[in-house]
């Protein structure tokens, strides 16, 4: 009897040193560690950022003067001459023989007219003018680059049985970090 109490007795200590250890499966099992310093992986990064400017620039401009200028007093005679030579040749291009002629004629006839009234009708002359600064709103954008830092990960100094390791993890662990530890008889 006495051999069979150690039996059980032996049993269950190995089953509860078996527990201590969480989720064991096929020779693996977990267990925590303590986490000594942690420190953050920085990363540096810039960022586009984009600002509409404006300013007032200047602007010249050009404004004419113009004055009318009455040609009624002048004599049209050399407008009137020029104006029927240039029709006259012009109506000479057109038809062949009698209606050579008469083309040539209309030609010279509305030609001289038309030089005559354009002697004798007022037009508008420019008399001069001035340079003048305005200043309008010009708009455009502008690319600045933000400098800023981002934490990628962190590098986490942790004991084990003793034992200091380090590895790198995306987040704080906080005070203890899950460890894997396999277990496999020395043959």
């Amino acid at each position: 009897m006495r051999t069979l109490v150690k039996s059980l007795s032996l049993t269950a200590a190995l089953m509860f040193a078996g527990t201590s250890l969480a989720n064991h499966d096929e020779g693996v099992e977990y267990d925590y560690a303590e986490v000594l310093p942690v420190d953050p992986i920085v990363e540096e990064y810039s960022e586009p950022v984009e600002r509409q400017v404006c300013r007032q620039e200047p602007v010249e401009t050009y404004e004419p003067r113009y004055a009318y200028q009455d040609r009624r007093h002048r004599d049209p005679t050399g407008a009137t001459v020029l104006g029927a030579i240039i029709g006259g040749a012009l109506g000479n291009t057109v038809g062949r023989g009698d209606g050579r002629r008469a083309a040539t004629i209309a030609g010279a006839l509305i030609g001289g007219s038309i030089g005559h009234d354009s002697a004798s009708r007022g037009r508008y002359v420019e008399t001069g003018g001035r340079y003048q600064t305005r200043y309008e709103q010009r708009c455009y954008v502008e690319t600045d680059y933000q400098q800023d830092e981002r934490v990628i990960g962190y590098d986490v100094t942790y004991r084990y049985n003793g034992r200091v390791y380090q590895t790198q993890t995306d987040h704080h662990p906080g005070d203890r970090i899950q460890v894997e530890v396999q277990v496999s008889p020395i043959l």
